[in-house]
């Protein structure tokens, strides 16, 4: 079949030039403004765009900007008889495969097309090769044989093609992150940036600046125009870790965004159109936060269009042993160590566990097995403390506020810092001083556990290095 090439420009001489001398190789359709052209990249697999810079009143950058939002993205090219490197270089910004000065030399068109028809191909091919040669079929390292996970891969293959929105929701440690990067492997936007944002990690303050950027001046501090990562991202895929963490007015903005397809950076009334695919993760209960108030039902609206929910570990029991063999090989490999198989009481030790840290607190329990092993088989005994103290019994259940772990009807007081300060407690007992891990525990991040417990000393002294 002939390469689909569209092409847009507002001179008909230039179009009837065009079409006569490709209509042999290309199955060609030529589009006088942005809105035919738009109509016809929606009903037809375009491979190439070549589009003019300047279309009456309409811009090209839009209709490549446009184009590359697409599920299936045609290459785009841009020409102008305004040939300059800036215009150069904020065309390949937006999607351009290549840039063309006019007058064209129709020599210089034709062997330009054949190579981006031989690109397409070639990327064509090598995205149905890799995802048909991936074990798990182009979902990166996730793993898993039960039938949780066969519908979250399912789930994954349907939605990644699309633009859809994507909230993924599940404990810390289930994989969330490894699922956003799927959905952004498996889509057109593949060759684009995938960015990813920890809203845990940042404050109120900093968010609004990281998010959407800002200008030089425009607060204390900011001595040079900063590119956010919504503009980072454009083209391309932004991963919006722990979106339960951020405050109502960054929401608001957000929001905006959302809505609008467009930022401002901070200190600028200039809006910025940018063609991103939002995916959000959080390991909270939304749906309850908009009932308490805390978090906008609009913008949960917004983000829950395509909504993946991920297991916890400890009920997908039947993966655990095909998970724990694969960080083996893995981590083996990583650390110089010769191929290692698991005991019958290192397996007896894994399946006791109840794994609040989910599958994260697994590789880690893994890599402290690799390395602290003396022979080719992993024991019991070489997994951290915490696994096997007296016996192969899971620790007691991660604390919450409905749990007996509190004791709350013994407890001397109710005041919300002795509470705070016997939950930290408790989630450092059951990872065995692990910070990471009863950070997890707990729903909150490192840095505001270490604060934490750096506040009061005297009652974290026997986890304090």
């Amino acid at each position: 079949m002939k390469p689909v090439l569209l092409i847009v420009d507002d001179e008909k001489a230039t179009r009837a030039v065009l079409s006569a001398a490709l209509e042999d190789d290309y199955e060609v359709f030529p589009a006088g403004n942005a809105k035919a052209a738009r109509a016809i990249l929606e009903s037809e697999p375009v491979d190439i765009l070549l589009t003019d810079l300047r279309l009456g009143g309409e811009s090209g950058m839009d209709i490549i900007d446009y184009a590359v939002g697409l599920p299936q993205p045609p290459l785009c090219i841009m020409m102008t008889a305004y040939g300059s490197a800036d215009v150069a270089a904020e065309a390949k910004r937006h999607g351009a495969y290549y840039f063309l000065t006019k007058p064209l030399n129709l020599d210089e068109v034709e062997l330009l097309l054949r190579r981006a028809s031989q690109t397409r191909r070639l990327e064509s091919e090598n995205r149905e090769l890799t995802t048909r040669l991936e074990p798990t079929g182009g979902l990166d390292r996730m793993l898993g044989d039960s039938p949780q996970m066969q519908d979250i891969f399912n789930r994954i293959r349907r939605v990644a093609p699309t633009q859809a929105t994507v909230l993924i929701e599940g404990e810390s440690g289930t994989g969330k992150e490894l699922v956003a990067r799927a959905l952004h492997n498996l889509s057109p936007r593949s060759n684009r940036k995938f960015v990813a944002v920890n809203c845990a990690a940042l404050s109120p303050q900093l968010m609004e600046s990281e998010l959407f950027g800002h200008e030089k001046g425009a607060f204390t501090g900011a001595l040079q125009r900063r590119i956010g990562r919504f503009e980072e991202a454009d083209g391309g895929t932004l991963f919006l870790d722990e979106i339960g963490e951020i405050d109502i007015p960054t929401q608001v903005k957000l929001l905006r965004v959302l809505a609008e397809r467009s930022i401002e950076r901070v200190g600028s009334n200039t809006s910025i159109p940018v063609n991103v695919r939002v995916i959000a993760a959080t390991n909270r209960d939304l749906a309850a936060m908009v009932h308490e108030g805390t978090f906008r039902l609009d913008l949960y609206q917004r983000l829950n269009v395509i909504s993946l929910k991920l297991p916890p570990l400890r009920e997908r029991r039947g993966d655990l042993v095909l998970m724990a063999n694969a960080f083996a090989r893995e981590l083996c490999q990583l650390n110089g160590k010769e191929p290692k198989s698991l005991s019958r009481d290192a397996l007896e030790c894994l399946r006791a566990y109840d794994w609040p840290g989910n599958v994260r607190q697994l590789r880690t329990a893994m890599e402290h097995a690799v390395v602290m092993s003396s022979d080719n088989e992993l024991r019991a005994a070489d997994f951290p403390e915490y696994l096997h103290s007296g016996s192969a019994q899971p620790p007691p259940a991660a604390p919450n506020c409905g749990s007996t772990a509190f004791e709350l009807e013994t407890a001397p007081s109710l005041n919300l810092q002795y509470l705070e300060r016997r939950a930290i407690l408790l989630a450092l007992q059951r990872t065995g001083g692990n910070r990471s891990a009863a950070a997890e525990l707990l729903g909150i991040n490192r840095r505001t556990l270490q604060r934490k417990m750096a506040d009061a000393p005297e009652h974290f002294k026997d986890f304090t290095a």
